[in-house]
């Protein structure tokens, strides 16, 4: 069997409801961000974030809470071969709050939930055996038939050779020793607790806990004593937390101080949020233990990790990736509410985003002024052809990746709410047609609020006709709109797309689109996507390219807008972006629908024509891309 694995979890799968307003009773939250949970997932997610090759033993429901978590396990890029759904339960829920430094009131929802039905067949021999490592936690432990299910896996584990480790993770009332409003507390004596985490610690390689969690494990209030009795009954590495006094290893007697352990570097950070910090110093803990770095340097990405967690809302979305971590390591501390540091969160944002955008074939019917100015036109048709438009994209996607709509709200709402789920990549216009300084569309309110209610996988998109020769008025205008629109897109975890056309403005040269890029940027604005206008020579698009990688080295990439040119003319202009790795791909629209909106508009022709009209062009567009794309490597591969 390959090894194609570092870590897999196995335990707590559920879905966590984030109270958004900090400083308030859980009582009074008006709304919830919704996140993965459960200490085993957010391990799993973690660690992939890190680099490490992960997945995920445990079941959830049949409903729409348990896809969530593996269709974002898979975003993560966890496997999830592990992950039963269970026909007969419902996923856990988790209701989390922030109350301030030391108020963290939560509630578990977790009567007879789908991962505490995990059983000793959901252990697959084969799976454990595609990994180097397995990490156990505590709650599992709690049940006898969760108990048999993670003692078969490390039993297996041991047969194999497989490293082993387990974090305590000790909740008091998933244990049944406190009541269901106990959720936040850590640390309740039980004799009966004790003796049953003692059967099992001999199966491990690496045990990790709090003071408190070895305090249960070990059966005495004196941390000292309990590491002794633990290392009584195992010989694994004892890591042992110490909140802002970072945290000490052992791997033989332990000393009669835990400052004689093996330590490494702590970061004096803001404690804004404790809830998930646990998983995330696990994760970089078995990142540098996997790695085989010594243990002060596995500590040292396991304190950052934690030091992450306790600085941001929510727990898995709070993990660093590898980038942002070595990034943290080289920069420092500029601030220690590491959660307004728009440096580092700019790194954060741009390094964790989901999916494989690599190449964006993109059929934008966004338009709204050259559909309102067609004859035949009314909004209830203009909406009909729209939904057209979608049906041809999803003709010529055909369930495959790399393929994506730009559609608007105004006429095409039930095209762009018909598109959610399809796979497609999704762009959404915000600005007010023909607008110089820009406008947005009145539907997002004057402070962008409107954008709450975006689907997530919406990417907002604003077109800007500027020109690096605008007077001061004019650019501080429309730089002030676009700093606004990109603002309320970040805070509401939406992607942002700016497209800039500056030659409807004034004639433009070599320098003039990297001259824009570069401007936006100093004003504080940087989009995931550019969308830009084809520039006929490889010069011009260098020069924008070495504009975008000066400022923002992880973005998203290019897509080339059409202009409504002849198929032969954006054939020659696809050949000089594809040159560039930056250029995703394409967004073309009237040169794909234009003739079959106006004949279907006047209706000269049927749903189906003017479906197979468009699918065909679109084809034939992705077709010539795919060509430059493919030629352009071919060439660098015979160049090698």
């Amino acid at each position: 069997m390959t090894t194609d694995l570092d870590v897999i979890t196995i335990g707590r799968s559920g879905v966590d409801l984030y109270g958004a307003q900090v400083g308030g009773r859980l009582e009074d939250m008006g709304s919830f961000e919704k996140y993965i949970g459960g200490s085993p997932t957010n391990i799993a997610c973690g660690t992939a974030r890190l680099g490490l090759r992960s997945g995920l033993i445990s079941r959830v429901g049949d409903e729409h809470m348990g896809r969530f978590i593996v269709e974002e396990l898979s975003r993560h890029g966890v496997s999830t071969d592990g992950v039963a759904t269970d026909p007969d339960r419902l996923t856990a829920l988790v209701i989390l709050g922030i109350r301030d430094e030391e108020q963290f009131p939560l509630i578990f929802y977790r009567e007879n939930c789908a991962d505490m039905a995990l059983c000793e067949d959901d252990i697959d021999p084969a799976f454990i055996g595609r990994a180097r490592s397995v990490v156990a936690t505590g709650t599992h432990l709690s049940h006898p038939r969760t108990e048999a299910a993670v003692l078969k896996a490390l039993r297996i584990a041991r047969e194999k050779g497989i490293s082993t480790a387990l974090d305590i993770d000790y909740r008091p009332n998933l244990w049944g020793v406190a009541g269901h409003g106990d959720g936040e507390s850590r640390f309740v004596a039980s004799d009966k607790v004790t003796a049953k985490l003692q059967e099992s610690l001999h199966y491990f390689d690496l045990i990790v806990g709090t003071e408190e969690e070895f305090h249960i494990a070990g059966g005495s209030t004196d941390t000292i004593a309990a590491l002794r009795a633990v290392r009584a009954v195992s010989d694994a590495v004892l890591v042992c937390k110490r909140g802002p006094m970072g945290a000490v290893a052992f791997e033989g007697a332990i000393p009669d101080s835990l400052d004689d352990g093996q330590t490494g570097p702590g970061f004096p950070i803001e404690v804004f949020n404790v809830l998930g910090a646990g998983d995330g110093f696990m994760s970089g803990l078995i990142k540098g233990w996997l790695d085989g770095e010594d243990w002060p340097t596995a500590l040292k990405y396991a304190n950052a990790c934690g030091a992450f967690a306790v600085s941001r809302h929510g727990c898995t979305p709070a993990y660093p990736s590898w980038e942002e971590l070595l990034f943290f390591f080289e920069r420092g501390i500029v601030r220690k509410d590491l959660r307004n540091d728009p440096e580092l969160e700019q790194v954060h944002w741009a390094t964790n985003r989901h999916g494989d955008w690599s190449t964006v074939r993109t059929f934008a019917f966004d338009h709204r002024l050259q559909f309102e100015e067609m004859d035949g036109y009314t909004l209830k048709k203009g909406g009909a052809f729209k939904k057209l438009c979608l049906e041809a994209a999803l003709k010529v996607q055909n369930g495959q990746p790399g393929y994506g709509i730009l559609v608007d709200n105004r006429i095409g709402r039930e095209a762009l709410h018909a598109a959610s789920g399809t796979g497609l990549w999704i762009g959404r216009p915000t600005e007010l047609p023909g607008s110089r300084p820009i406008d947005l569309e009145p539907e997002l309110g004057p402070d962008c609020g409107q954008l709450s209610e975006w689907a997530r996988e919406n990417v907002v998109k604003l077109l800007v006709f500027c020109h690096p020769d605008d007077d001061a008025e004019t650019r501080a205008a429309q730089e002030a709109v676009v700093k606004r629109l990109f603002t309320a897109a970040r805070r509401n975890k939406l992607e942002f797309l700016l497209e800039v056309i500056p030659s409807k403005v004034a004639p433009c040269t070599t320098d003039t689109t990297a001259t824009l890029i570069r401007q936006f940027y100093e004003a504080g604005v940087y989009p995931d996507w550019w969308k830009l206008e084809p520039m006929a020579d490889a010069e011009s698009w260098a020069a924008a390219v070495a504009a975008i990688e000066a400022f923002d080295p992880n973005v998203r990439g290019i897509v080339v807008l059409g202009l409504d040119a002849p198929e032969a003319e954006l054939a020659a202009s696809f050949e000089v972006a594809a040159r560039f790795d930056m250029v995703k791909g394409f967004a073309v629209g009237r040169t794909i629908f234009g003739d079959a909106a106006r004949a279907w508009l006047k209706g000269e022709i049927s749903d189906a024509a003017a479906v197979a009209q468009m699918a065909e062009r679109f084809t034939r567009l992705c077709g010539v891309w795919d060509a430059a794309r493919a030629k352009v490597n071919s060439v660098a591969m015979g160049a090698k």
